[in-house]
């Protein structure tokens, strides 16, 4: 065959997108997979070119028949594609039946990896153009204890008087845990560590998820290249456990952008039911449009609200606006509503277009009693506009009988009688909340400039107002109910939560979680100080965002506490190295010092490691080398799991033991079930290592726990 003929199919099947990765290397496995579907587009693809046709189909009759199996066994050659970057991830994998294990085909439903796992990471805001390397998808058969609890530690709760030590965790009725906490970790992890303890009591989640746009404004800092599947997989993922945590008369929020918001509303209604979807509201976020739209300036985004269970739902009422009390312009008899106040009746109609609303009513103005029927001393009152037009009542005579004494009253001006109906009795309580939400306060702008207060500069990128949130968790919820919220970002979900006196929850994974969250709940907080020449102790807290209009004058505490790395931390030592040499000298502590995934072998052959320096000086090859150790590690050792907590080579303290223990309940008998739980999965562990189906650093913790090995 002539010498370019690999690189000519490679290219070939690389303009197929399905075959390509987010680094745009093709995926043996996918083409794999087609092949044996006989896939019409892929046939067509390799008949149009005419050596390749030659190669890999036959003539029968003057027919063409594709030789599936010659085509396949060529793609499998080891050969093929052999490239640094393929060349190395095939020295380092073990093999099966002499094929390596990536060229296994994934199952694939509604989207690519539906029902696989994203393990997502983040990075630096900053970043998010650059770092790529962090997002991988997990088939099932890949995981086996990623999802199990976590071990906790970094205890600290956060009051009045400042940072103190975490001697003990509240719990109140149910015994429900009842601290507000900030939880540092991947969400999805701190989400299954935390079922066991809100499973069925959160009242409402609100996300602001990464929106996975193409522009500046991607706010999906966990990847560059993030592309719809594998954000839909993301999405699914952690919907799914979410939906568990609810309350049965719980609410979801989540907000979104137009980009994907047909494609979430559909996975929604597949976690959720579409019979629970209860609204989706667009919010006037950037009335002004973004101007670098290349159609419409995108001046609003969407809020997709879903219930657990739609029959035991229900929303509270929004606070009358401005502009709706200041269509009440009178007094009311009764007294006894929150607002008094009345909307002049009346119907624009015509008598002679709707003549059964033609009738006349009687008032007796001594004694304010109205009537169909005339009475002693009652005056007669026709709907005749000021004009003299002969027009409508709003309502029929039968509905008049029945709302005349609450929702009807008479003005006297001189001889004239004006009829006043007043709204429905409930609506004195509030405003229904409308789909269109388009009140300044609710800007991104109004958000920006309440956190430049706060910390004196622009220290996030695309908060939400919390005026916006306010209204969510009026509407949603009531005092002391539980709110969730996995992305925290700015914690503005929590400020607004904890100054409406809720309970709340939040995860976030980013370093600014202690720059910038932390700060900012601890502002709500508030802290006791000594002002100079005063000689009594002042307070100060956050008055800004919604303090005034929900009376916020301080207090209160959290706790905050973070998942303990293992996996995790040679991860972030990943994403800091800044040259090929310094991932070169990680790639080898990575191969000695952390757990691999199970077909990763160790001990790579010299060439092997050629091949990655190679790769280093490629195109973008610094975050190709990034990618590849990240897939070296196993997943399921990201974080330490709560069934190692005695192991002594993760050095856990005995504080954080005995806070673990009353975060997760656990009594003493209890805590033993799960080491000899641990000690059988570890003995099945080292069984694999030895009959050579894993490659997994057992030998010490073995040795430690007094195990033959």
């Amino acid at each position: 065959m002539p010498k370019n003929f690999h690189q000519r199919l490679i290219d070939l099947l690389q303009n197929d997108p399905r075959f390509v990765d987010e680094e745009g290397e093709l995926v043996k496995a996918a083409v794999i997979d087609r092949a044996w579907k006989i896939d019409h587009d892929l046939v067509k693809r390799l008949i149009g070119d005419p050596e390749i046709k030659a190669k890999f189909f036959d003539e029968i009759e003057g027919h063409w028949v594709f030789n599936t199996n010659t085509f396949i066994d060529y793609l499998s050659e080891k050969n093929f594609l052999a490239n640094s970057y393929t060349r190395f991830r095939n020295k380092i994998g073990l093999n099966i039946d002499k094929k390596f294990l990536r060229q296994r085909g994934e199952v694939s439903l509604a989207w690519p990896y539906k029902d696989c796992v994203l393990e997502g990471g983040q990075t630096r805001e900053e970043e998010k153009r650059k770092e790529i390397f962090f997002n991988e998808i997990l088939a099932q058969d890949e995981i086996d204890r990623l999802f199990d609890p976590k071990v906790l530690t970094n205890w600290k709760r956060h009051t009045v008087n400042g940072e103190e030590e975490v001697m003990g965790l509240r719990r109140g009725k149910d015994n429900t845990l009842s601290e507000n906490l900030i939880i540092k970790g991947n969400n999805l992890l701190a989400l299954h560590t935390l079922k066991k303890q809100f499973q069925g009591k959160i009242k409402l989640i609100y996300i602001d998820p990464p929106f996975n746009t193409k522009s500046a404004a991607n706010t999906f800092t966990y990847n560059n290249t993030f592309n719809h599947s594998a954000w839909l997989t993301f999405m699914k993922n952690r919907l799914e456990i979410a939906r568990n945590f609810l309350i049965e008369d719980g609410i979801l929020v989540v907000a979104i952008d137009h980009y994907e918001l047909f494609y979430l509303g559909v996975l929604l209604d597949e976690i959720f039911g579409r019979e629970n979807r209860i609204g989706v509201i667009s919010v006037a976020h950037n009335p002004g449009g973004r101007q670098d739209d290349a159609f419409f300036p995108t001046a609003h985004e969407s809020m997709l609200f879903y219930a657990k269970n739609i029959t035991r739902s229900k929303l509270n009422r929004l606070d009358m606006s401005q502009k709706k009390i200041s269509q009440y312009r009178c007094s009311d008899s009764f007294g006894n509503y929150k607002l008094r106040g009345f909307r002049r009746s009346g119907n624009n109609s015509k008598r002679e277009q709707r003549p059964k609303l033609f009738y006349p009513i009687y008032y007796n103005p001594a004694t304010r009693h109205l009537d169909l029927e005339h009475r002693h001393n009652s005056v007669k009152i026709l709907p005749i506009d000021e004009k003299g037009v002969e027009r409508c009542w709003r309502w029929g005579q039968k509905t008049l009988i029945k709302r005349i004494e609450k929702y009807i009253e008479v003005k006297t001006k001189g001889t004239r009688y004006d009829i006043y109906i007043k709204e429905r009795e409930d609506d004195y309580l509030g405003e229904k909340p409308k789909t269109l939400w388009l009140d300044s306060k609710y800007t991104g702008q109004t958000a920006t400039n309440e956190l430049k207060k706060l910390f004196g500069d622009k220290v996030f990128s695309y908060p939400k107002s919390p005026f916006l949130i306010k209204d969510v968790v009026k509407i949603c919820t009531e005092e002391r109910d539980i709110v969730l919220d996995f992305f925290a970002g700015s914690a503005t979900t929590a400020a607004v939560a904890h100054k409406m006196n809720r309970q709340w929850i939040t995860v976030e994974q980013m370093d600014y979680v202690e720059a910038l969250t932390i700060e900012r709940l601890k502002k709500v907080v508030g802290k006791k100080v000594n002002a100079d020449g005063k000689p009594l102790e002042e307070f100060e807290y956050d008055t800004g965002g919604i303090s005034k209009s929900v009376g916020w004058k301080g207090g209160g505490d959290f706790v905050y506490c973070e998942l303990m790395p293992y996996n995790e931390a040679f991860m972030g030592k990943i994403q800091a190295a800044r040259s090929s040499r310094e991932l070169v000298a990680l790639w080898r502590d990575i191969a000695e010092n952390s757990f691999l995934n199970w077909y990763v072998n160790p001990e790579a052959p010299e060439d092997a490691l050629d091949d990655f320096i190679a790769i280093g000086k490629g195109e973008n090859g610094r975050n190709k080398q990034r990618k590849l150790l990240a897939e070296l590690l196993d997943k399921n050792q990201l974080y330490v799991n709560l069934s190692e907590i005695d192991d002594g080579d993760f050095k856990i303290s005995e504080e954080d033991k005995e806070l673990n223990e009353e975060f997760y309940d656990i009594d003493p008998d209890e805590g033993l079930e799960l080491r000899e739980e641990f000690v059988a999965e570890l003995e099945q562990s080292i069984a694999e290592v030895k009959a050579g189906a894993r490659t997994i650093p057992a030998e010490k913790v073995a040795e430690n726990l007094g195990l033959k090995w």
